[in-house]
Parts: C-alpha cells; structure tokens; sequence
C-alpha cells in the first residue's frame, strides 16, 4: 500500500444490473476497463484504469441489505471516492459530455480548490442509483508558479481560523505515526 495505494474498493449496490449499466458509461467515458467474477462464487464487475497491470480497481457486487446512501448526512461509511484525472480539461469535458447529458446530480461543479493543493480541480457528483459519491479530480504534477501562490494564499486564509496553530499550516496538517514496533503497543 505504501508505493502503489489502495488495491481495490468494492461497494454492494442496490440494483446490480443498473449499477452496472451506469459504471460502465461512466467507466467507459474515463477510458477503464472492465473484467468481472463470471459468477464463480460471488458475483462482482470491476473497473481498472491500467488492464492489465497491477493497479487499484473499483469493483461492485450486489447488496444483501441497506438502502440508497446520503453522503451529506455524513453516516459511518465511505463518504466519497476520488479518482485521478490527467489534466484539468478532461474534468472539464467529463462535466460537460457525461454528468450533464446523462442527468446526474453534480454537487459541487468544476472549480479550483486551491487549498486542497496546488492546481487541485475537481467535479463532485453522485451515483443516480446507490447514493455513492464521486470526484474526478486533477492535482497537476508540477503546478504553475500562479497556481502554488493561490494554494499559499489559502493556506494563509485558513490560518486566519485557527489562532491555536503553532505552526504553520502545511506543519499543522502532518502526523506522526506510530512506527512497526510501536503500533502493536497500546
């Protein structure tokens, strides 16, 4: 996990089938691939960016139980998914030629988020079946000089909130984690 991220996430769904017919439009617009379990055992479609390579993949199955989820109710559970984007255009143009046309409920439309990080765009959508949240985001690899003094300016603004900060707030957002001997301690 340390190198690569996370492996795979899988999320049980209402109504497989429609689930399925809705991940792979939206799949299929953002260029993955799909491979499934062909029903040995359990049942679950899957989507990968880099078929075949090793590589996280989102996978779902159908539900047993539980009903549509609401991600601004902020229940115990996986409140959004966030999937890379190669550029800002390609979150642009998925807004515009998929969400859009395809009636599905944007919550938050493209737009910078620079304190998230420097460059940070991203559109913010839900599954019009299960409830599940989205994001397609682009963090640039190398953010322009513009685009890095926007993300200082914000950081510099989300100070001005907290007078308790010691440090700045790059410093204040970093943890230390307990190492491998000290994690099995209590």
């Amino acid at each position: 996990m340390r190198w690569r991220g996370i492996h795979h996430v899988e999320f049980s769904v209402l109504d497989y089938e429609a689930s399925v017919r809705f991940y792979d439009r939206m799949f299929g617009w953002l260029g993955y691939r799909s491979f499934w379990t062909l029903d040995l055992g359990y049942r679950s479609t899957y989507y990968m960016a880099r078929f075949p390579f090793p590589h996280s993949y989102v996978g779902v199955q159908p539900a047993k139980s539980g009903e549509r989820l609401d991600h601004a109710a902020r229940a115990v559970g996986i409140h959004h998914i966030a999937l890379w984007a190669r550029r800002r255009r390609e979150v642009d143009a998925f807004h515009r030629e998929f969400l859009l046309p395809n009636g599905i409920h944007v919550t938050e439309p493209p737009q910078a988020y620079p304190l998230y990080a420097p460059g940070y765009y991203a559109v913010f959508f839900d599954d019009p079946i299960n409830g599940i949240h989205w994001e397609l985001a682009h963090t640039p690899l190398l953010p322009s000089p513009a685009q890095y003094l926007a993300w200082r300016r914000a950081l510099a603004e989300a100070a001005k909130q907290h007078p308790e900060w010691q440090r700045s707030p790059a410093q204040e957002a970093m943890r230390v984690l307990p190492g491998r001997h000290d994690a099995t301690r209590r």
